[in-house]
């Protein structure tokens, strides 16, 4: 790959707005679904968070609370039936604590709230007003349930006057104001401010600090200036990062790797090392892994179940050579291990031993492309994150992604933490060394593998954690010949592949493996995304790759922005979110000018948490911020 010797790179830009659906999620941590037929006691029809039965189970709640009054019975039916809002996440505050009642709006609103001025209204004192002399059984605001003090806890009372002293104690239990990162109830669905045109930046400064080509970058867990670099041939060095506007470049010795794994790895144009994570109690542990592709014709331990399979209702003889290579002649691969012992801390240690601790994850491809291959962990639940591909083939032939038993085009969430015994693993149909997560969302649709947590995935090439919300899990998704996708991911959603590319409709030219109607499903649809032809009208390819939001003080204007990027495009794409939390994106585009042909380089941007940034092969950071936003 070709560098371009550029200190300062320096981007105009083309401003293009594509319109885009918001990211509500349910108290489940799943995305809302569009309901086909009208609920019957809550009046959330279209976008909900509840079905049938969960309606039909909040009228039963509803009816045993037994409120004679008129005026408080329709009260307390909307606070019940808060929980199918889209919003409702927020509304119950999943993250933080455990709520049986929404934050009842005040009359304060923050500044900085995107909520709509029907925030304004003090629903929390009209609910008190209205119901605090009503009796009602099982009432949801008894203060053992809130974790409150309440009035001493007597199973005689009934009424909101004799369980609270005041409206006053009411509200500081059940009360709370809309908020730049909270929404309350206000006894309507949410509504958000109506989105307006965000100002674009004025263009972005780049100072390069290196050169070479790697495929991925890690932050050094300890918080440090250092972070993890990778290629694809199997390599991994440890660096240091100047410090900004000191002039100084990486220090990275490509002669000295931290772990050189390029024995175990099949290295060629769509092969090599795919993604590298460390763990987060790294610096006590050492513990950290490696994806990767493995021939086994050629590594004794390469040896993974075939993902074509009667569980799946494939059958590998069937498939053929693809690039001359036999179907699961190529296997994917998750390998752990450690830094421990080559050094007294594992914080301090700058080498690695190449030899594997445990063989988390090894499975047999079917075709020789679109197999993804990142690892990252959750930021605040420590699981292993795994994107994999559909596996290849044009167009899904098998419909792998919309299989529920394959894990093909989909992300599967691994405990790492908690290894099951050997005839454990057999007995579970593991595909290695981890156990599945209690809240994965086999837990409610039997029908999904336990290890998936999100599926209909073409390739999700490079995904992220918002470092400031992790609720924002963003991928971009290679699409086939018309669109490029990012979508931001929630637990059991189905991002449409192969029914719909990006918002698109797709039509297979070959189905071996059967078809999925678009009324079987309810897709998720991208937040943000393209045309092929916007990208490159010349070669008419495309494919993202996916990046980060941004969050350094450095640029300003650029600061939570999402930015991400296309192989072919000679581009970097900055997405605005307007309102905040809304999840409705508009998109600017910063195209490359540099004083030589950029080539299509295949590196990834990527993110550490003092904000440098790997850009098109080349090592650069934003260093000032724009002249305008």
């Amino acid at each position: 790959m070709k560098g371009v010797f550029v200190l300062n790179l320096m981007f105009s830009f083309l401003l293009l707005l594509y319109p885009s659906t918001s990211f509500p999620l349910c108290t489940n941590s799943e995305a809302p679904f569009t309901l086909k037929t009208a609920l019957k006691f809550c009046s959330y029809n279209g976008s909900s968070c509840c079905n049938s039965t969960v309606d039909s189970q909040l009228q039963k709640q509803f009816q045993d609370m037994n409120i004679s009054d008129p005026s408080c019975a329709s009260v307390l039916q909307s606070v019940l039936c808060a929980r199918c809002d889209p919003f409702s996440a927020q509304l119950f505050a999943i993250d933080t604590e455990t709520r049986t009642v929404p934050l009842l709006c005040n009359s304060t609103v923050s500044t900085n709230s995107s909520q709509s001025n029907q925030a304004t209204n003090d629903f929390c004192s009209n609910v008190w007003d209205t119901c605090q002399n009503v009796s009602m059984l099982n009432s949801p605001f008894a203060p053992s349930l809130q974790g409150q003090a309440g009035a001493p806890a007597n199973s005689n009372f009934t009424k909101l006057i004799d369980l609270w002293r005041s409206k006053t104690d009411f509200c500081n239990a059940f009360g709370g104001a809309s908020t730049d990162e909270s929404v309350c109830y206000d006894g309507e669905p949410v509504r958000l401010n109506e989105t307006r045109t965000p100002s674009a930046p004025n263009g972005l400064c780049l100072e390069k600090i290196g050169n070479g080509s790697y495929l991925d970058m890690a932050a050094h867990p300890d918080g440090s200036n250092r972070a993890f670099f990778s290629n694809q041939q199997g390599k991994i060095w440890l660096a240091t990062i100047p410090k900004v506007g000191s002039g100084g470049t990486l220090e990275l010795d490509e002669s000295n790797p931290f772990i050189d794994l390029t024995d175990e790895v099949h290295f060629d144009t769509a092969f090599g090392m795919m993604g590298i994570a460390f763990h987060p109690n790294f610096t006590q542990n050492g513990r950290f892994f490696a994806s990767f592709n493995c021939n086994k014709g050629k590594s004794p331990g390469c040896t993974g179940r075939c993902s074509c399979n009667s569980d799946v209702n494939c059958d590998p003889s069937k498939l053929g050579t693809d690039n001359g290579a036999q179907p699961c002649q190529y296997q994917s691969v998750v390998a752990e291990y450690t830094s421990n012992g080559s050094a007294t801390q594992s914080s301090s240690a700058e080498n690695a031993r190449p030899s594997e601790v445990r063989r988390i994850f090894t499975m047999g491809l079917p075709f020789t492309s679109q197999h993804g291959g990142q690892i990252l962990f959750g930021p605040t639940d420590g699981y292993l994150y795994f994107m994999m591909g559909d596996g290849g083939g044009d167009g899904d032939p098998y419909n792998f992604a919309q299989n529920k038993k394959s894990v093909l085009g989909k992300i599967m969430r691994l405990d790492v933490d908690n290894i099951p015994s050997a005839a454990e693993i057999n007995r579970l149909g593991l595909w290695g060394n981890y156990s599945i997560p209690k809240d994965n969302p086999y837990s409610e649709d039997e029908n999904l593998l336990p290890e998936i947590w999100a599926f209909g995935f073409r390739n999700p090439w490079r995904c992220s954690f918002d470092s400031e919300r992790p609720s924002y899990f963003m991928c971009g998704d290679v699409g086939e010949d018309l669109y490029e996708e990012v979508d931001i991911i929630s637990k059991g959603g189905n991002y449409g592949w192969r029914v719909y590319e990006g918002p698109y409709r797709f039509n297979p030219t070959s189905s071996p493996g059967g078809n999925t109607s678009a009324n079987s499903i309810n897709p998720i649809f991208p937040v943000m995304g393209y045309n092929h032809s916007e990208v490159n009208k010349k070669i008419g390819s495309a494919s993202i790759i996916g990046g980060y939001f941004y969050r350094s003080n450095i640029d300003p204007c650029m600061y939570g922005r999402y930015l991400y990027a296309d192989l072919y495009s000679g581009a970097i794409w900055a997405a605005t979110e307007d309102p905040e939390n809304s999840g409705n994106f508009s998109t600017s585009t910063f195209v490359l000018v540099v004083q030589e042909t950029l080539l299509y380089n295949a590196a990834v941007c990527q993110e550490v948490t003092f904000q440098h940034w790997v850009i098109f092969s080349h090592l650069v950071r934003t260093i000032a911020k724009t002249s305008t936003c």
